[in-house]
């Protein structure tokens, strides 16, 4: 099977600093284009200049928070794919953000493995 021509383009979004570069890093690593945003509302600026394939969008932030992140992305960007990763221990929001739309949904403090395995699968790309 032969690669694609370019690799996936991915929006991390969370409001800390910290955890946007260590995924910057962790997903550059792996040979994706890393784009961040410290917002919901900085999210859909980027996503409305150039074309996404995947948001990592975390669920808490101050300004434009994770939910209505995904529902504002689902709306303008049906066919974006939607990882939502939050820190706080609670399944109830996970889960609310799966109904909101998004395909995937990870515990912070994020390891790569299971990052990885997560973006390969809703992204639809083989491991590797």
């Amino acid at each position: 099977m032969s690669q694609p021509t370019s690799p996936a383009r991915i929006l991390v979004v969370d409001d800390e600093d910290e955890v946007r570069l260590s995924l910057r890093r962790m997903l550059e690593s792996a040979g994706y284009e890393v784009l961040e945003a410290s917002d919901g509302q900085e999210a859909m600026k980027v996503c409305r200049s150039r074309p996404l394939d995947l948001v990592i969008t975390d669920i808490f932030m101050p300004g434009q928070e994770g939910m209505e992140t995904i529902q504002a992305l689902r709306r303008e960007f049906p066919s974006v794919k939607i990882i939502a990763i939050t820190g706080k221990a609670s399944e109830v929001y996970l889960k609310t953000a799966r109904l909101l739309g998004a395909q995937a949904t990870l515990q912070k403090p994020l390891r790569l493995d299971p990052l990885l395995e997560a973006v390969r699968a809703v992204l639809g790309t083989p491991s590797g």
